[in-house]
C-alpha cells in the first residue's frame, strides 16, 4: 500500500531522513518546513498521514494539529507527532492533545516506516493507542 505523507519538520537533516525513508519504501513524502506551510499543504493535498515535530517555529505541532482537526477532510487523518522531548509526561500530553500516535527521536530508519504504516493502517483512534513497538 502506497501512502501520501506529509511531512512537517524544521530539521533539515531529520525532514531528509524520513522523507528519503518513505520514498525509499515507494511511498510519496510531501515535506513542509515549518507549521503554517503544513497546514496548507494538508488541505491542499490530503495526505493519507501527517507527521509533525511538536517543535516548530512559529505555530507548534500542538497548534498545527488543532489547525488540521478544524478541518472537516483533516479529521480521519492520523497525525504523528515526532518529537525528541522525552520528558516525564510529555507522551501521555502529544495523545491526550489528539494526535494518533508518537514517535521519539532520533528516529529508528528500520522501524519509522513500518510504525507510519501500521498507524495508517489503525486510521485515528477515538482513544488514544500505544504506537507500535519496532
Amino acid at each position: 500500500m502506497s501512502m501520501r505523507v506529509l511531512v512537517i519538520e524544521d530539521n533539515a537533516a531529520n525532514l531528509e531522513l524520513m522523507t528519503y525513508l518513505l520514498r525509499a519504501f515507494h511511498h510519496v513524502a510531501i515535506e513542509a518546513r515549518d507549521g503554517e506551510t503544513g497546514i496548507e499543504l494538508a488541505l491542499r493535498e490530503e495526505p493519507d498521514l501527517v507527521v509533525c515535530d511538536i517543535q516548530l517555529p512559529e505555530l507548534d505541532g500542538y497548534g498545527v494539529l488543532s489547525a488540521l482537526r478544524s478541518s472537516p477532510r483533516m479529521t480521519t487523518k492520523p497525525v504523528i507527532a515526532v518529537t525528541a522531548q522525552a520528558m516525564t509526561g510529555e507522551r501521555a500530553r502529544i495523545l491526550a492533545a489528539g494526535f494518533t500516535g508518537y514517535i521519539s527521536k532520533p528516529i529508528d530508519p528500520l522501524t519509522f516506516v513500518s510504525q507510519l504504516v501500521e498507524f495508517a493502517q489503525r486510521g485515528r483512534p477515538t482513544a488514544p493507542v500505544d504506537p507500535p513497538r519496532g
